[in-house]
């Protein structure tokens, strides 16, 4: 009997793991309303907060600005590198900017502020592959040393929805293979 309860507790353990571990997450980026300016400094840049974070398909990125004196570029990588910002794939100027990353790969933000980018406002984000329930706890690669094609998202992809599905299906699986 005591050997089925901690089976069980174990089962329900996983299963709140792999729930918790399968939901979409949104990310301030730098960690504070305040982030989204020239660094002081350059070891106070944007892409060092993104090397200490693990980005899935379907979470989102939040900044918050004044709109009235900057803006969110989305770019190419060689855009990102130039700090060019006349063809951006995506432009944000309402101050409460939300981009949802639905594909893995880099994706590259500038500034559009006058001057900004020159001097390091800009952002690489990483984005592992598709959420697994079981995936392994590899640290997340640096974005300064992950440079892909265009970051130009996909026609379709999954929602939140059925990423928190999938991660249900899969405790359930779990929970039926250890009974």
């Amino acid at each position: 009997m005591a050997s089925s309860r901690s089976s069980l507790l174990v089962c329900i353990a996983l299963l709140l793991v792999i729930i918790t571990s399968s939901e979409a997450r949104d990310f301030l980026v730098g960690g504070n309303v305040n982030a989204w300016r020239v660094p002081p400094t350059t070891t106070d840049s944007l892409n060092q907060w993104a090397e200490k974070n693990r980005f899935q398909v379907g979470d989102s990125l939040v900044w918050r600005y004044d709109a009235g004196k900057d803006s969110v570029l989305q770019v190419t990588r060689e855009a990102y590198l130039s700090c060019n910002k006349t063809s951006p794939i995506a432009e944000h100027k309402n101050g409460a900017t939300v981009v949802e990353l639905h594909r893995s790969g880099a994706y590259y933000f500038i500034s559009g502020a006058e001057g900004a980018c020159e001097e390091g406002e800009k952002l690489i984000v990483v984005v592992m592959s598709e959420r697994h329930s079981l995936r392994g706890l590899a640290p997340a690669p640096s974005p300064a040393e992950y440079y892909e094609g265009p970051a130009i998202a996909p026609t379709s992809g999954a929602s939140r929805m059925d990423v928190l599905k999938s991660g249900v299906a899969g405790a359930l699986l779990v929970v039926g293979i250890v009974l």
